[in-house]
């Protein structure tokens, strides 16, 4: 069977409000910027992106069940689901794909609630505080990982 070209990009609670909220924090672009950032970076290696935003867990956790239909991996950035939800962490496992963890801000170096997280442990990728292009970063590595190119 011949793994599909495809990655779910997955964008949590609150990230619709990318560009507004918190600029100095998460910067000014907007959502549709990061999902372009990640779709191009994607495109260059020959692989789509599907993107999911939600501010809403049973949806992500429903686009998360499905990506094992049509999907070789998931990138997600779970917003302020990554410090608290263990049933989002067990969708990823419990899907089998490869993970890329993105964060626009450097969960490490935020406040002590948000340095935990729950995704951290089935993530094979984890990009942090490069802004909106660790997106690309994020989808690139993940690619590696997926067609067998990751150093390690």
């Amino acid at each position: 069977m011949t793994t599909p070209r495809r990655l779910l990009l997955v964008n949590g609670p609150n990230l619709n409000l990318l560009g507004v909220r918190e600029p100095e924090v998460y910067g000014t672009a907007t959502l549709a910027d990061v999902e372009r950032i990640a779709a191009d970076a994607a495109r260059v290696r020959g692989f789509e992106v599907r993107a999911v935003q939600s501010n809403h867990e049973g949806v992500l956790l429903d686009a998360i069940h499905t990506a094992r239909e049509d999907c070789a991996g998931i990138v997600i950035n779970p917003g302020g689901l990554t410090h608290t939800s263990v049933v989002l962490r067990d969708a990823l496992a419990g899907v089998a794909l490869p993970v890329a963890e993105v964060h626009i801000s450097d969960i490490s170096k935020r406040e002590p609630f948000r340095q935990h997280s729950y995704v951290a442990d089935v993530a094979l990728v984890h990009v942090m505080g490069e802004g909106v292009q660790g997106y690309a970063t994020a989808v690139e590595r993940l690619i590696d990982v997926i067609t067998g190119q990751a150093d390690g």
